[in-house]
Order: C-alpha cells, then structure tokens, then sequence
C-alpha cells in the first residue's frame, strides 16, 4: 500500500531523515519506535505532504505522493492524527468531527456524512454524549478520542497517529491501543508512532527502529520485543 524508497527530509539545512526506505502491506498495522529527536514525526509529516523540502519516492497504491499537497494525500485515503491533537479548541466536537469529512462535502449527500458521524460515534460512544461541547474543556483522553474520529470521517484506507497516547492515564492509553487494533482488525491499515514502545509492539505486526532520522532495525514485532538491543534501549 505505501513505499518510501530512500527519503530524505530536512529542516532548513538540518536533515532530519536520512535516506529510510520502508514498507506498508494493506491491512498491516506498523509501528515505528525510536528516541525523541529521532524523526518518527517527521516521517509522518512527509507522508502527509506537510514536509515539502524532501527527496526520495513515496508511492502510495502505485501513485507517487512525495509531491501531492496534504488535501490530495487525504483525498487519496491517507488520514493523520497528529501528535499533541490539534484540535480546534474553539470550537465543538460536533465541529470538529465534520472538519474531518470536509473533503466530502459538494461530493456527497448530508446523509453520507451523517452515517460517517454515526459510524464513528459506535466507535466512541462518549463523542455523542459530547457532540454539543467545545473540545478545549473535554479532557485529554477525550480530546485524543475526537482527534481520532475527526481523522476517521474521510474514511481513510491508511490511518497515521503520532503518540496517540501521549500524557494519558494508563487505562485511557490501553483503551485508545485497543481502538487502534480494533479498527485494523476491521480492515483499516494503520501506522503507529508511539512512546510507549513495547505497547505499540504487542498490537503491532511489524514494526521499525528509527535512530537520528535512519533506519536501523525492522522486524516482525514479536522478534522486536525479545530483540536485546531494543529491549536495552526502548523497553526497559
């Protein structure tokens, strides 16, 4: 589904991935682990086009996206859920939920959005209880929960989260992972950067090491967990 051959991104002229090739099957869920500082972001944003000062191929279904704009890459099935939310605070989750389906709107009926809402309210039922609430005042488990659901309202076939469990409390963090599994178990492929490295290894299939912007592990996950290098350095 998506293939990055030896991308390089930079900030000004300070490079921060270096040469990373990487593969995503459809229906996969993979996860990339790595330091802070070590560039799971930024490979992130360069798949969503937000980082335009790069080289190297991405392809995503055989389409080359390295220079698509992000609304193309979102139109194409290509959703993130960035790190810290960035929510709009000011604003409901109601508000927030139908920003994520903006794509839609000319192209499709009220009534196809409504079920998207609707769909995404089954996945989490609190948002409904919330619909009316703005999301500066919801919590921050809550909060991630309308990042999440305003990213599935363009109904993407690839769905990218960066740290979706940052500054939680442990069960919200366990129930956002199992939403995560959850929605690759029904079809949606998925790519996870996440601090909580042996977490984000137990649902994961297959995952990658990134260390100062390279590559330098990949394995199936099970193989990760009992990798000693990865255990001294990411899993305690």
């Amino acid at each position: 589904m998506l293939e990055l051959k030896g991308v390089n991104a930079f900030y000004g002229n300070i490079q921060a991935l270096k040469n990373v090739s990487l593969t995503i099957a459809p229906g996969s869920l993979v996860t990339i682990i790595g330091a802070n500082g070590a560039g799971k972001t930024t490979l992130l944003k360069s798949i969503s086009g937000i980082i335009s000062s790069k080289s190297g191929s991405i392809t995503y279904e055989g389409t080359e996206i390295s220079s698509l704009s992000p609304v193309k890459i979102v139109a194409l099935g290509i959703s993130l859920v960035p790190e810290g939310r960035q929510l709009f605070t000011h604003l409901t989750v109601l508000d927030n939920l139908h920003l994520g389906a903006y794509l839609y709107y000319g192209n499709k009926t009220k009534g196809d959005v409504q079920k998207q809402l609707e769909w995404v309210y089954e996945i989490f039922p609190l948002l409904k209880i919330r619909t009316k609430q703005l999301a500066g005042t919801l919590s921050g488990g809550e909060q991630q929960m309308v990042a999440i659901a305003r990213a599935l309202m363009s109904r993407p076939k690839l769905l990218m989260l960066d740290e979706p469990s940052m500054g939680l409390a442990p069960m919200l963090v366990a129930e956002i992972l199992r939403v995560i599994k959850h929605l690759n178990d029904e079809g949606t492929t998925v790519l996870l950067v996440e601090q909580n490295a042996r977490a984000a290894l137990h649902i994961a299939r297959y995952g990658y090491v990134l260390e100062t912007g390279s590559v330098v592990i990949e394995g199936a996950a099970e193989d990760l967990l009992s990798d000693e290098k990865v255990r001294h350095a990411y899993l305690g």
